[in-house]
């Protein structure tokens, strides 16, 4: 009998018998599993038993002839003959092979159809008496169109099945016999074993003729399905599924070979870093969606990385995590001490918040604006709260910044995106309560990419920013911890509900002593450091240091000063270098060799003293400056020329200050008609530089009624301030910059408006005791100061009521 081996295929006859062989009334009977032979069709069989190798060989040195049976049951493996159909082939043996294992290799050629009739012994093989059943045939135009079509039919199965002979083409072609074709057919197609046995049972050509064609029909729609199907998924198969498919096989073997997978492995511990990164609900839901969303992405698909480096970024943002204030407000104002000198009202507001903090822990972060001139210290000054504080310190540059996505983030549908420079900076931190510093906010821009300024509104809302959203993480995130500082140079750029939301400290520039101070205590200690210099080595004397502010610098701050001593150091630190031991002390006459000459001059007193020029105060983004109002009188007819590339508020100030001097021209001892057969010229030096602004209107009217009359103001008195028509001063900004540009162009005297006394108390106290300050209502108060020999010219005269003054009582104006 076969063994568990079934054989490999089954091949067409090559020659026919001839008609004249006669079968033996009795044959050994050989059983077959799962197999069945047909007639006139060879088969190999595997033969391992030791009744069917017997059987084998007595039947060699026979006849070679043997009778093919099928079981019913192909498990059974002792069958008996009731385990055996009663229809099977007769075949002869063609070829026997023997194998070292003890089995046979049997080729066999099926003759006719058999039954067997009795089975006359079974030990130790079966043998049966048998019969021949002969094919019923009758030839019929229909037998004929059944037959071609069937032909047919197989040879275009035999085309579109790969492990098909092409040789079975040719067969089926030159076979004219319906009976053999429907055999040959039927041992072809894929049909199970009692499936063939019925084929092999029925005598009647023609019945088995239609029931193999409705089995090749059937078979032919299933393989051109499948062919169909197979086309498609090759033509829709792309990279990604071909390595995903190899992944697949790649996950099975290292599954076998115990190897665990690293792509799970690493999203399992993305899973546990979720659960422990104490997360508000919201963003927890969101992560796990993502999570499990990456679990079931192959880590070669593009999307995968995306949303590995989202899920990234929410892991490391420190949702719960908090640095502990230093509530302790003798220490923290010890430390700002330490890091600046002055700048005592910020550093009372930073006090007054740990005071807050101490009573109440949950106190929410505020929001504070530095405005000041370049180098007074305001992004120093951040670094210092946060020592103080002992917070983390976070520092963001704005200017330039011209698009929304840099503050709020992009969204992840855009290829290279990331979150906005807020959520960077926190998560750069590493804590939920950093000092975060926005500098220069000032210089925030806009275009078509939206407002960066704007986008900053949520941001700097204590009421809105406990709920952050970032374009980018797309969940809420915690910002009422974080302690915002931002800068500015000035606040008129800044947007009105920006500047609303902020708590806005003015850091004026500073004195000349106080930048001496600075100098001292912090600038050349640490230039000394820099350039590995000791103290001994280079020291300055205070002359010097009071040079350098006046004659080398003109600033408000302390940055260009702290540049010279960096040079003078560079100089000591070279002599040093090659060989020098001697300890330098610098003085004033020794800054020449070291810095060059003077950069800066005293022009007031050069500038002033003929009439028609008077001395005004203004104020820039860099401090307070002396200003200088020229005014000429030309033959002309009522002509106003305005130059200095002044501003048109500035040019609407000359006017008025124009139309008061012609409509008081004869109280102010003035021809009245001046103006009739002469052009005034209005010119405000240094041309290049844009100047704008009302508070040079008291400076040009007094310059205006110096040239008409004929007497030269004081070089030693400046004033600022906005006139009206009918002669009222209004008040005017920047008062502390202001005196203390008059006070280092050596002018002992300042004229400012009534309504700005008040404003006198931020200048220093050792500037108020060295200057004279004369407050006045209105011009004719002003004038009387500047010309005191007219007073009694003019129709309003001065009252003790309109005239303030302030200062040292032995000045004179």
């Amino acid at each position: 009998m076969p063994d568990d081996q079934p054989p490999q295929s089954q091949t067409p006859p090559v020659e026919t018998f001839p008609g004249d062989l006669h079968l033996p009334r009795e044959m050994p009977v050989l059983p077959l599993r799962d197999l069945v032979a047909f007639p006139f069709l060879i088969m190999p069989l595997v033969v391992g038993r030791e009744k069917t190798i017997r059987l084998i060989d007595e039947a060699l040195v026979k006849d070679r002839l043997v009778a093919l049976i099928t079981q019913q049951n192909a498990t059974v493996e002792d069958p008996k003959p009731s385990d055996l159909y009663e229809v099977g082939t007769a075949a002869s043996i063609i070829r026997m092979l023997r194998f070292p294992d003890n089995t046979m290799r049997v080729l066999v050629r099926g003759i006719s159809r058999i039954r067997a009739v009795a089975y006359t012994q079974t030990e130790p093989y079966m043998k049966a008496r048998v019969e021949e059943i002969k094919d019923v045939a009758t030839k019929s135009v229909e037998m004929q169109a059944l037959t071609r079509s069937v032909s047919q039919q197989f040879q275009k199965m035999v085309s579109l099945v790969p492990n098909l002979p092409e040789e079975m083409q040719v067969v089926a072609m030159n076979i004219d016999d319906p009976g053999q074709l429907a055999d040959l057919v039927a041992s072809a197609l894929n049909l199970r074993p009692a499936e063939k046995q019925g084929l092999l049972q029925d005598a009647d050509v023609m019945s088995r003729l239609t029931k193999v064609a409705a089995f090749l029909r059937k078979e032919l729609e299933l393989i051109e399905l499948s062919s169909k199907i197979e086309s498609s998924t090759q033509t829709e198969l792309t990279k990604a599924q071909r390595e995903f498919y190899l992944r697949k096989q790649l996950e099975a073997i290292q599954k076998e070979l115990g190897v665990e997978d690293s792509a799970a492995r690493e999203v399992q511990e993305i899973r546990n870093r979720i659960l422990k990164a104490g997360m508000p609900k919201e963003a927890k839901k969101e992560s796990l969606r993502e999570c499990d969303r990456l679990g079931r992405m192959h880590p070669s698909a593009s999307e995968y990385t995306v949303s590995r480096t989202y899920l990234e970024w929410l892991l490391e943002m420190p949702w719960k995590t908090l640095t502990k204030d230093n509530l302790d407000l003798k220490k923290g104002r010890t430390i700002l001490d330490e890091d600046h000198y002055d700048l005592d009202r910020v550093k009372e507001r930073i006090i007054e918040y740990l005071g807050v903090r101490k009573l109440k822990p949950d106190a929410k972060g505020p929001i504070l604006c530095f405005v000041g001139p370049p180098g007074v210290g305001k992004t120093s000054l951040g670094m210092s709260i946060a020592r103080a504080l002992g917070r983390k310190f976070v520092r963001m540059s704005l200017g330039g910044v011209r698009d929304e996505a840099e503050i709020r983030g992009h969204r992840r549908t855009y290829v290279g995106a990331l979150p906005g420079r807020i959520i960077q900076g926190i998560r750069r931190a590493g804590s939920r309560n950093p000092v975060f510093m926005l500098d220069e906010v000032d210089k925030l821009g806009a275009d078509f990419h939206g407002d960066p300024s704007s986008a900053l509104l949520e941001v700097l809302d204590p009421e809105q920013n406990f709920s952050f959203s970032d374009h980018y993480l797309d969940v809420a995130f915690d910002l009422s911890k974080v302690m915002f500082i931002t800068t500015a140079n000035l606040l008129d750029p800044v947007l009105p509900a920006l500047r609303d939301r902020m708590e806005v400290l003015e850091l004026p520039g500073y004195t000349s002593e106080e930048k001496v101070r600075i100098a001292k205590q912090f600038l050349i200690p640490k230039q000394l450091s820099e350039h590995g210099l000791k103290t001994s080595k280079l020291a300055f004397k205070d002359e010097a240091l009071g040079a350098i502010i006046r004659d080398y610098t003109r600033e408000a701050g302390v940055r260009e000063m702290e540049r010279h001593i960096a040079a003078v150091c560079r100089k000591i630190a070279r002599t040093v270098a090659e060989g020098s031991r001697k300890n330098v002390i610098v003085g004033a006459n020794d800054l020449h060799g070291l810095l060059g000459p003077i950069r800066y001059f005293s022009e007031v007193k050069e500038r002033t003293g003929i009439p028609g020029v008077a001395t005004g105060l203004a104020w820039t983004p860099h401090g307070g400056e002396v200003l200088f109002v020229e005014v000429t009188r030309m033959r002309g007819r009522k002509g106003l020329m305005l130059t200095g590339q002044l501003g048109n508020v500035m040019k609407e100030s000359a006017q008025a200050a124009l139309s008061y001097v012609r409509t008081h021209a004869r109280e102010l001892g003035i021809a009245p008609d001046f103006f009739e057969k002469n052009d005034i010229h209005v010119h405000v030096p240094a041309g290049a530089t844009p100047k704008d602004g009302p508070s040079a209107g008291i400076t040009v009217v007094a310059a205006m009624v110096s040239l008409l009359t004929g007497r030269p103001l004081s070089g030693d008195v400046a004033m600022t301030g906005e006139i009206t028509l009918s002669g009222k001063i209004l008040p005017i900004g920047g008062v502390k910059e202001k005196v203390l540009a008059a006070k280092a162009a050596d002018i002992n005297t300042v004229i400012l408006p009534k309504r700005n006394e008040k404003d006198l108390e931020e200048v220093p106290a050792e500037i108020r005791k060295e200057m004279n300050f004369w407050f006045a209502e209105h011009i004719n108060d002003a004038l009387a100061l500047l010309f005191p020999a007219k007073t009694r010219t003019q129709s309003r005269k001065p009252s003790k009521a309109a005239i303030s003054r302030a200062g040292n009582p032995k000045k004179k104006t």
